[in-house]
C-alpha cells in the first residue's frame, strides 16, 4: 500500500456513479428481467472508460473501478453466492422512523422516475440455505478483466495504485439476514463465520490480482441505527467484536498492508442524531488486521471525531484515510477547508506518511442512487486533489 512519502496521497470510498444506461441495466438485471450480456459489456466498457478518465483528471492517485458492474456496494454477494432467496425483514434505520418526513424525501430520491424501479435494498434476499461462494470466481474474474483491460487503455503509468472494494461478512450478514430457522446456521455467529471463509475466497483473488482490497464494512458503526435499534450498546459492541474477529479469519494469509478497512455510519444525508459515537469504537476497529482504516470525517455529524483519534490514535504502522469530503452534498468544499482538515488529521497521526486523503463514503453505493450530481462529484474529487496540494505544500515545502 502506498503511503504519503513526498506529498499527501487522494482516494475516495470506490463507488462511483454508473451513468443512466448501465444503472438501468443493473436494476433491470436485479429485478430478474432479461438483459443481453453483450450490451451490459459494452455498457460497463464504456462506463469505465469515463471513471478512470475523471479519476485522473480530477487529480485522483489511487482509483478504482467506481464498483461500476454491481447493483449495490454489499448485495452484489448475493450473485455470487448460493445459499439466498426470499426476502429479508430488515429494521428501518432510526432516522427514518423518528423523521418520516425525511424517510418520504428518501424513498422519492432512490426511486427512479424513467424505469418506476429501484435497487433491492431494504428487501434483499435472506440466507435460507448453505452459502457457498461460486468456486469458479466468473464474477470477481470478470469485474477485474474488465477493470484492467480499461487501466490499459487509460495508460497506469498516470495511476498511483488500484484498489478494488468488496463487502466485509458482517455487512453482508445485516443486510442479508440469517432465516430464523436456518438449517445450516443455527447462531448468528455460525452464520457470520460460515460468511468470512466463503467470503475469502472473494478477497483473496483480489489481491493475487495485484490490487489494494478495500472491506466495506459500516456494519461496525452504522448498524447501531438499523441492526441493533432499540438494542443496548454493550449487545452492538458485542456484534462488532465478532465481525472483526470474523473478518481477521477472512484476511488470513493476506498482508496487512494489502487491505484498508472502510467504516461509516450511513451513506445518506439524514439526520443521524442516533450514530454510535466512534470512541469506544476505536479499541475494537484496531483490532482488525488491516494496514488502513477509512473513516468518515467530513460530514457535519462527525467532523468532531479527529478529537476522539487524537486521544485515541491508530496502531503504529496503520495508516488513516479519513474523509475530508462529503459525499451527500452538492456543495463542493474550498479547497482551504481540505488541506486544514488534512493537516488536522496528520497533527494527529504525527506524520504526513500515514495520511491519505479520502472521501466520507462513496458516491454510489447503489446503482441509480446517489446524492450528489455526477458533474459535483468530479468537481468534488477535484477540490479534494488541490486541497492535498495545498497541505502538502505546507508539509513537505
Amino acid at each position: 500500500m502506498k503511503t504519503s512519502e513526498k506529498r499527501i496521497l487522494t482516494t475516495h470510498v470506490g463507488s462511483l456513479p454508473r451513468g443512466e444506461a448501465l444503472g438501468a441495466l443493473l436494476v433491470a438485471r436485479d429485478h430478474g428481467e432479461p438483459v443481453d450480456p453483450a450490451a451490459f459489456d459494452r455498457a460497463l466498457d464504456d462506463a469505465l472508460d469515463g471513471i478512470i478518465a475523471r479519476q485522473i483528471g480530477s487529480g485522483v492517485d489511487i482509483v478504482s473501478d467506481g464498483e461500476l458492474p454491481r447493483i449495490g456496494f454489499s448485495i452484489y454477494a448475493k450473485d455470487r453466492m448460493t445459499g439466498f432467496s426470499g426476502e429479508s425483514k430488515r429494521n428501518r434505520s432510526i432516522d427514518l422512523q423518528n423523521f418520516p418526513k425525511y424517510a418520504e424525501l428518501l424513498a422519492r430520491r432512490i426511486w427512479d422516475a424513467k424505469t418506476q424501479k429501484a435497487p433491492r435494498v431494504w428487501n434483499a434476499p435472506q440466507a435460507t440455505g448453505a452459502v457457498h461462494y461460486d468456486e469458479t470466481l466468473a464474477q470477481v474474474r470478470a469485474e477485474l478483466d474488465h477493470f484492467e483491460a480499461a487501466l490499459e487503455r487509460a495508460g497506469k503509468a498516470r495511476i498511483a495504485e488500484t484498489f478494488v472494494t468488496a463487502a466485509s461478512p458482517g455487512i453482508v450478514s445485516t443486510t442479508m439476514l440469517r432465516a430464523a430457522d436456518h438449517p445450516a446456521y443455527p447462531t448468528e455467529r455460525d452464520y457470520v463465520m460460515a460468511l468470512a471463509r466463503e467470503m475469502k475466497k472473494e478477497y483473496d483473488h483480489i489481491v493475487s490480482r495485484g490490487h489494494v482490497l478495500q472491506l466495506d464494512a459500516p456494519d461496525l458503526a452504522m448498524d447501531k441505527q438499523a441492526y441493533f435499534q432499540g438494542q443496548p450498546v454493550e449487545a452492538f459492541f458485542e456484534r462488532v467484536a465478532l465481525h472483526v474477529e470474523a473478518l481477521n479469519l477472512a484476511l488470513a494469509d493476506i498482508p496487512a498492508e494489502k487491505v484498508r478497512l472502510h467504516v461509516c455510519w450511513g451513506n445518506w444525508d439524514g439526520p443521524h442524531t442516533e450514530d454510535v459515537e466512534l470512541e469506544p469504537l476505536l479499541p475494537l476497529l484496531y483490532q482488525a488486521k488491516v494496514g488502513a482504516l477509512s473513516l468518515a470525517c467530513a460530514n457535519p455529524r462527525h467532523q468532531h471525531d479527529w478529537k476522539a483519534l487524537k486521544r485515541n490514535p491508530p496502531p503504529k504502522g496503520m495508516i488513516l484515510i479519513p474523509g475530508v469530503i462529503d459525499v451527500t452534498t452538492n456543495y463542493v468544499e474550498h479547497p482551504e477547508v481540505v488541506a486544514d482538515r488534512i493537516l488536522q488529521f496528520v497533527e494527529v497521526m504525527g506524520d504526513p506518511s500515514r495520511v491519505i486523503a479520502g472521501a466520507d463514503c462513496g458516491f454510489g453505493t447503489f446503482a441509480t442512487y446517489g446524492f450528489v450530481a455526477e458533474d459535483v462529484v468530479w468537481a468534488k474529487l477535484g477540490t479534494l486533489a488541490e486541497g492535498a496540494a495545498r497541505a502538502s505544500r505546507h508539509l513537505f515545502g
